[in-house]
């Protein structure tokens, strides 16, 4: 016998029976999709807190105990032990590739790495130092107009084709719009080099000039791309699903989540931190600002801590810490910027204010501070985010594909405006 969940009115004591689904893992969900045909009816859940959109078979998190995985394997074992093109790989092909899989998908990638050169007149259409996330955005959008055959997607080796041109030349056009708007002449991608070790290079090397890529700097940025690969149904995600659902291209839906993920609650975050770090300026200054983080009337939030879904420590903020400090370390990198985080850092795991709350330090904290000690500037930050989501945003699209027939999103509303104003 199913599994159900009686639901009563306490107004007229009707009950209904819902069934209940069970995943590989994780909470049990209530299938409320025939709510409102049965009770006439909807629920309310504002900011779907409490509810499902999908079933999927991508990433797992498990807020309460601090868990993370892409397809069965936990993310501190995959940054330990792979490479962000092997995360790329398994979220988009299900499963890590073998070392021979592995070369000709990276030889593939290089190959896709240029882009049409019209393109780059975009970038002369837009106003002086527009935000990278507003080149980057029209940028994807465009790309519908070169690549005419993959507005219409049915069959999977096409939507690989176009998975690995969006993952491929995504980076180059970061690239190409930062040395862009610093008047630089454009470096095209050099074929001999990795993939995260080729975006460093297309963003510092000059003509005729070395440029000489630190292994630490190259680990630190790989780490900063894998860890973002995919998070479940956050709101840009969300964002591509929805706007796939309407049986748009995926160069829309692409676009939307950049759209979604520009956000300052969202990719826009580690920028934010960053701010806030130069604020607060130096070490000293630092309990100054915890007590207003403390202070209930104070509007100050204490940015890069906590998160939306983990109540433990964010595994992806444990990886990077450590990178964090090795690669301080290894370029001899000492800032008061450094300082003030560390300091911070300190104080908040083992302040009960910040433990009771359980107010850990989440990604964003690290990530800024690694890209900064990168070299690369704060506005940069939510297109590198980007660069490291899109293979996720492409598999969870892939997926709502798979699962045809696809139903579009279409929430609902508790209406509480104006009624029978013409009377």
């Amino acid at each position: 016998m199913a599994n159900t969940m009686t639901m009563t009115d306490n107004r007229t004591g009707k009950s209904w029976e819902f069934p209940i689904l069970s995943g590989t893992k994780g909470p049990d969900v209530v299938d409320i999709g025939s709510f409102y045909s049965q009770t006439g009816m909807f629920t309310f859940d504002q900011g779907y807190t409490s509810t499902a959109s999908c079933k999927s078979a991508i990433t797992f998190i498990d807020g309460e105990k601090g868990e993370l995985m892409h397809r069965g394997y936990d993310i501190a074992w995959l940054a330990e032990n792979k490479k962000f093109l092997d995360v790329v790989y398994l979220l988009l092909y299900k499963k890590l590739p073998s070392k021979e899989e592995l070369e000709s998908f990276r030889l593939e990638l290089k190959q896709r790495s240029y882009i049409n050169e019209k393109m780059l007149k975009l970038f002369d259409a837009l106003p002086d130092k527009a935000h990278p996330m507003a080149a980057l955005q029209s940028t994807v959008a465009m790309m519908s107009a070169y690549y005419k055959r993959d507005m219409n997607i049915d069959d999977i080796s096409d939507f690989m084709e176009l998975a690995k041109r969006l993952v491929a030349k995504i980076p180059t056009i970061i690239a190409f719009y930062y040395r862009h708007v610093r008047g630089f002449p454009q470096i095209y991608p050099d074929l001999d080099r990795g993939f995260v070790e080729n975006f460093l290079y297309m963003l510092r090397a000059f003509p005729h000039d070395r440029v000489d890529l630190k292994p630490i700097e190259v680990k630190a940025f790989e780490a900063v791309l894998l860890l973002h690969a995919d998070h479940e149904q956050n709101a840009s995600t969300s964002t591509v699903r929805a706007v796939g659902s309407t049986h748009a291209h995926p160069y829309a839906s692409i676009s939307a989540g950049i759209g979604a993920l520009w956000g300052h609650a969202h990719g826009g975050a580690n920028e934010g931190v960053i701010r806030q770090l130069e604020e607060i300026g130096t070490p000293e200054r630092v309990d100054e600002f915890i007590a207003r983080a403390k202070d209930k009337n104070d509007p100050f939030r204490l940015m890069g801590f906590g998160h939306r879904v983990y109540k433990n420590f964010d595994p992806r903020a444990k990886v990077l810490g450590k990178l964090r400090d090795q690669l301080i370390d290894e370029i001899g990198i000492d800032t008061n910027l450094i300082k003030v985080a560390k300091r911070i850092e300190e104080i908040a795991l083992n302040d009960e204010y910040f433990v009771s709350r359980k107010l850990y330090p989440n990604v964003d904290f690290n990530s800024g501070l690694i890209l900064k000690a990168l070299g690369i500037p704060n506005e940069m930050f939510a297109a590198i985010f980007v660069m490291g989501r899109v293979p996720g945003w492409l598999s969870q699209w892939m997926e709502q594909k798979e699962n045809a027939p696809v139903k579009i999103t279409r929430p609902r509303q508790l209406y509480v405006g104006a009624v029978d104003q013409a009377k």
